[in-house]
């Protein structure tokens, strides 16, 4: 496959969500040809300032792309969107490439790459990693898997949207290896809030102490933000907890498919879950106030909401 180019390529981008739309926005302002598709078309007029086109369909962007990237929520958004009638393999160019972002069991990105060969589009699972600030500074990790030829010819769009980017190998490398680091995502989140409760319940002031573990060498650079958030009760969405809640439900499908126990991982599942269902849009380290609750810290004057 040659070098993909802004000059020798149109792109097309399914999925304007959280993540989608920066990294949408980032390919647009770097010289792509890009037209986006998601089922709440508002969520695509923003491109349109920055020069990008809206399709109606996902047919109409696989029918005038060369190259179909893809960022959806779960599993069953991913299949629908590219098998059947009005799907992208239906309405490919033959020797197009589709990149699927999204985070989804292996066997789907398997299941695509098989379905695609047949249709003569090649698939790569380039899975990522960072949140929406990093999108929007095209500082996200990516996780490849399919045709090594493939991943290498695309590498002009993952210099604009990634500071490093990884070929893990075949078909479902990528997403093997996002579910693997949002294990460490998940869990090491749920141990802090579980410090951060302990802390409290102890009598240490709760915006020292999470000022304080920011700082040290414990704490992940994914984790740290999420402490300075937290002082100012800001739980606001950068990775929905619904979000990690799927995800955690792939890990542990995925653990159980190939007989690896995960006993921390199904105690911060459980964790996430309750707080999930509460119903609010937060971001994945409210588990902070799941765990204060469970401690029976006080709502107010500790900065909780």
């Amino acid at each position: 496959m040659k070098p993909i180019t802004p000059e020798n390529s149109r792109l097309g981008f399914v999925g304007v969500g959280y993540m989608g739309r920066p990294i949408a926005r980032r390919l647009v302002e770097s010289g792509f040809k890009l037209t986006a598709y998601d089922r709440d078309q508002w969520k695509t007029e923003e491109l349109i300032r920055y020069g990008g086109n809206v399709a109606q369909s996902v047919s109409e962007v696989s029918s005038g792309c060369n190259v179909v990237l893809s960022c959806l929520p779960s599993d069953q958004a991913v299949v629908d969107t590219y098998t059947g009638p009005d799907g992208v393999f239906a309405n490919a160019q033959r020797g197009s490439l589709a990149i699927d972002l999204s985070t989804v069991c292996p066997e789907t990105s398997q299941q695509l790459s098989r379905l695609g060969l047949e249709r003569g589009v090649e698939v790569l699972d380039v899975t990522i990693s960072g949140s929406t600030p990093a999108a929007e500074n095209g500082l996200l990790t990516l996780f490849g898997g399919g045709d090594k030829k493939c991943f290498d010819a695309a590498e002009s769009i993952f210099r604009v949207i990634a500071h490093k980017y990884f070929y893990l190998g075949p078909s479902g490398s990528g997403a093997t290896m996002k579910l693997v680091v949002n294990t460490l995502l998940g869990i090491g989140m749920q141990a802090i809030a579980e410090a951060v409760a302990l802390g409290e319940k102890a009598g240490l002031d709760r915006n020292r102490m999470l000022d304080v573990l920011s700082q040290t060498a414990v704490v992940a650079p994914a984790h740290a933000g999420k402490l300075q958030r937290a002082m100012n009760s800001d739980y606001s969405p950068q990775f929905p907890i619904r979000l990690m809640n799927k995800d955690f439900g792939l890990i542990l499908n995925l653990a159980a498919a190939v007989g690896a126990r995960m006993p921390a991982a199904d105690a911060a599942f459980e964790i996430n879950s309750r707080q999930s269902d509460e119903g609010a849009e937060q971001d994945f380290s409210a588990v902070i106030l799941q765990m204060e609750k469970r401690a029976h810290l006080g709502s107010k004057g500790n900065g909780r909401t």
